[in-house]
């Protein structure tokens, strides 16, 4: 088996799929199904995400888990931002509602605290930052968003956290109402790890030009 080269800051093998998906034939040389793993399989813990913003939560979890493994490491950080909020819930968005990852209550308070807002001042956009680290801390970090507004109730089934209450600028469609091929080809991730992939790639092929 090839030697693990980009380890991946979580464990989701959802966004480790996507990532394989990203890099597949883009860099020769590389297997991704052996040397594209997630944080699990190296070996490496959790990071605390206390920095104050989408880059710098993605560029602390990019830098720990590189200097844990002594690979490069790929991670990202995202939520939504409400302009009539100041931003928020932004970097608390997992757990505006004070539970962690609770989707329906986070709705449910962000709902509740737009009541009276109307349509018009209902902007919004989801907001991703991927970063990207060597064991030396070297990072670098790219930002992809994607604008729209709030809905006043859910539509949808699909996806996850807010995807049900937001609808991305000109669909007339929840985001839950998109189908993953065409959530991915829009979303905020997709858009930040695009930007991204130009400095992977770089990392990546310093490494194996070594091997």
């Amino acid at each position: 088996m090839s030697a693990p080269v980009l380890v991946l800051a979580s464990s989701n093998q959802g966004k480790l799929r996507e990532l394989r998906e990203l890099l597949r034939g883009k860099i020769e040389g590389l297997d991704v199904d052996t040397q594209v793993i997630d944080a699990a399989t190296a070996g490496a813990g959790d990071v605390v995400e206390d920095a104050v913003t989408f880059q710098g939560n993605a560029l602390k979890k990019a830098r720990e888990i590189s200097a844990a493994t002594g690979l490069v490491a790929l991670a990202d950080d995202s939520g939504i931002s409400v302009d009539v909020l100041g931003g928020a819930p932004g970097i608390f968005s997992a757990r505006w509602s004070g539970r962690h990852g609770d989707d329906e209550a986070n709705i449910d308070l962000l709902l509740a605290q737009l009541g009276d807002i109307a349509d018009e001042h209902r902007s919004a956009a989801f907001v991703c930052a991927a970063a990207v680290a060597t064991p030396d801390g070297t990072a670098h970090v790219e930002l992809g968003t994607m604008p729209g507004k709030l809905r006043t109730e859910r539509s949808g089934s699909n996806g996850f956290g807010y995807d049900p209450i937001f609808e991305p600028s000109g669909s007339g469609r929840s985001l839950a109402e998109f189908s993953a091929e065409e959530k991915n080809a829009v979303s905020h991730r997709a858009k930040a790890f695009e930007a991204l992939l130009p400095q992977v790639i770089e990392k990546v092929n310093a490494v194996l030009s070594q091997r």
